[in-house]
């Protein structure tokens, strides 16, 4: 029998006989791919001429204005084809673009919905039991049935007692009747109140009394929130809910004269009543959206029919939509960013396939073994997400690309290190594509074109990967609810990453200086500075809150603009670039500035953190980091570490999967260039999962800073004490 010490040795020594043997491996196909490229580069150079690619990645996409105060720029591209239309329309309000948009487009198809044959239990390797659906394909409404069922669901309204400019709450998951219940009260000059379906039951409450409605549009889903939502929500009377495809709708147990109808109800009443449409100015009332609340209790933004079809016009030619693609749709539609994206998908005729998280791929949490997910039916083209997705495609891809063994991963490491050299000087790689991307490619259905993202900072690792892996481009945007998330965008030819893009025909972007933080527009060599946003897609007000409207918005310069609290940079070529947030910024004891949500966003890559939240005392030299780890990669990590117990609640507090994932948070803030003081000293490992039922994100999945702080009081003063 051999002693342990030499098969420990035996096995190392194959390990590095294995290593060397896949180092040379992928060294003959660099050799190979270098003839290559060689070879091929003439004809590539004739077809492709990068050359020109190159030049409108150099190119100036905004320039300086004046202004009274700050430094002020302009996107100076001419109008599009799209915008003059719209102008010769005379369209100025969002009901006019989306009818308008309905009869022009009136027999192709609008907007579908996957049907849901089954739902059963599947059970697991583990013995845990899923629930699964078994679907079939999209049913699909055409613009014209679109248009007609919203008329008569705005006509349904009047029937049952609303009249124009009263408040409805609609509190839904994204589907097509929640955007078609919109439209409806578009087109009767009702005013919508949107509550995130995620958010938690006092901010639901105070968005319903605030407003005062009376009526609540939800769905299927989320109505038994109400049995106990309603007793604290003295001035409802109506509900009216959208069913679920298999399961019959229950209103019993409720509280006592509240009326419940159906959508399809409510729609019925009003084909047969003789209301007509209540058309709007564009000074209406559109929309108060409540955002998500990450510093107190959401604050309801005011937004005309001026606002959102200003933003519409700008965005669209942003995206450079086209009459052929197909829309991926699944961001909350209470969040501004979806509510413009579909809104002006129906500007151009685009189809929208309506998906969730847990049905998105062949391999969500809800898709039977062996079917298919959305994609892979729907095919999309386009698709807006937040940066939390792409952080969950990025580790997903990485871990699929592991789980085929050392050998398919360094050649997937040098397919992607080839792609992005080539990509960045204008050069396509079909050959690349075929053999290294191609499956990855087929994961949201091989038809990908165009991915737009906002929300909240992307890191430039995941930006350079989403980008490479799926062949397309990841265009990165700014705005806020109060901007009616419009105000820059990156174009199809950036390749830049950090930068959220220049700013859009339809708004004006400026720096001022913010002399507490010694961020000043005079600053050598990029002018810095507090962020606002100036232009017709301004916000009118905060709800019944005209001490915080005084504070944030103001009129200057024949223009309304928005004082973001956000600060940013500009480049050259009149591209903006976030650099640091007022409330995220803490100085230091030895006076360093930390940026928390710059450090958070760049350590959010690593495979081991699905969020984190960084901690600086400003009397101490150091930072420490509360981090909610990826629970499969936590227990695989134990395993690594010959740990049996893998119970979540045992792990995080095991001083080896602790000093694990310090060191690998460390490996990832140099890796990512952060300064010695950006790293954190130590980590605290959360045995809850961070969503938006637990307080301590928005339905965004914006950390709630103040929330966390007071949840892990103890542990912050603990690793500040070790």
């Amino acid at each position: 029998m051999e002693e342990p010490g030499v098969e420990a040795a035996t096995q190392c020594e194959s390990c590095r006989m294995g290593d060397f043997a896949i180092s040379l491996g992928v060294n003959i196909i660099r050799a190979g791919v270098c003839i290559y490229d060689i070879i091929t580069y003439p004809i590539y150079a004739v077809i492709q001429q990068p050359w020109k690619e190159r030049k409108l990645m150099r190119r100036i996409r905004a320039e300086q204005q004046p202004v009274s105060e700050g430094l002020c720029y302009h996107n100076a591209d001419p109008l599009s084809e799209f915008q003059l239309e719209i102008r010769k329309a005379n369209i100025t309000t969002i009901e006019r673009a989306l009818s308008y948009a309905c009869k022009k487009h009136s027999g192709k198809k609008a907007l579908g919905t996957r049907q849901i044959l089954r739902e059963f239990e599947e059970v697991q390797k583990s013995g845990k039991v899923f629930k699964k659906y078994e679907l079939g394909e999209y049913s699909w409404l055409t613009y014209t049935e679109v248009d007609e069922m919203a008329r008569n669901f705005g006509k349904g309204l009047r029937a049952v007692g609303h009249h124009a400019k009263d408040n409805i709450i609609i509190f839904a998951e994204t589907r097509r009747e929640w955007l078609i219940s919109a439209m409806g009260c578009f087109k009767q000059n009702i005013t919508l109140c949107t509550l995130y379906a995620t958010l938690g039951d006092d901010a639901v409450i105070h968005g319903i009394n605030e407003t005062e409605a009376t009526h609540i549009i939800t769905s299927h889903d989320l109505l038994p929130k109400f049995k106990v939502l309603l007793s604290r929500c003295p001035k409802v009377t109506r509900i009216t809910y959208f069913r679920d495809q298999l399961k019959p709708t229950l209103v019993t147990g409720y509280k006592k004269n509240i009326e419940f109808t159906s959508f399809e109800e409510i729609v019925k009443k009003g084909k047969a009543s003789d209301f007509s449409d209540m058309l709007p100015t564009p000074d209406d009332t559109a929309i108060i959206m409540y955002t998500s609340g990450s510093t107190g209790a959401p604050k309801g933004v005011v937004l005309s029919h001026y606002n959102l079809v200003n933003s519409i016009i700008g965005y669209a030619v942003g995206l450079g939509i086209r009459k052929d693609d197909v829309y991926l749709a699944f961001l909350p539609l209470a969040h501004v960013l979806e509510l413009m994206a579909e809104s002006m998908m129906m500007m151009f005729g685009v189809p929208m396939g309506y998906s969730t998280a847990l049905t998105m791929t062949d391999r969500s949490s809800k898709i039977k073994r062996g079917t298919m997910g959305d994609c892979s039916i729907l095919k999309p083209t386009m698709m807006a997400v937040v940066p939390l997705i792409l952080d969950r495609i990025y580790k997903g891809i990485l871990e699929k690309v592991a789980s085929q063994g050392p050998w398919l991963t360094k050649l997937f490491d040098f397919g992607l290190e080839y792609k992005m050299n080539w990509m960045k000087r204008g050069w396509e790689t079909p050959f690349c594509n075929w053999f290294v991307f191609r499956k990855i490619r087929a994961l949201l259905g091989g038809r990908l074109r165009i991915v737009a993202v906002g929300g909240a900072p992307l890191s430039p690792e995941t930006h350079d990967f989403v980008r490479a892996s799926l062949g397309v481009p990841v265009l990165q945007g700014y705005g806020l609810t109060e901007s009616c998330g419009c105000a820059t965008l990156m174009d199809q030819n950036d390749m830049s990453t950090g930068k959220v893009g220049a700013p859009l025909q339809i708004c004006d972007v400026k720096l001022v200086d913010w002399e507490e933080g010694n961020y000043r527009i005079t600053d050598k060599p990029k002018p810095r500075g507090e962020i606002m946003i100036g232009g017709a897609n301004i916000a009118v007000c905060y709800y019944k809150n005209p001490e915080k409207t005084k504070e944030d918005f103001c009129d200057e310069d024949g223009r309304r603009w928005f004082r973001t609290g956000d600060i940013g940079e500009f480049d050259s070529d009149g591209s903006l670039k976030i650099i640091d947030r007022k409330k995220d910024l803490v100085k230091l004891q030895f006076g360093e500035y930390v940026s928390l949500g710059k450090v958070e966003a760049e350590l959010k890559v690593s495979p081991y953190i699905d969020n984190v939240c960084i901690y600086a005392d400003p009397t101490k030299n150091n930072i420490v980091a509360i981090v909610s780890p990826v629970q499969k990669n936590l227990e695989d990590l134990a395993r690594s570490l010959g740990k049996q117990d893998l119970r979540r609640e045992k792990l995080c507090l095991d001083a080896d999967i602790n000093k694990a994932i310090l060191e690998e948070l460390l490996a990832t803030g140099k890796r990512a260039k952060l300064e010695k003081f950006e790293l954190p000293s130590a980590a605290y490992l959360a045995t809850e999962l961070w969503t938006p039922d637990t307080g301590l994100v928005t339905a965004s999945f914006k950390l709630k800073r103040k929330s966390i702080e007071i949840k892990y009081k103890n542990e912050i003063h603990r690793m500040y004490a070790s």
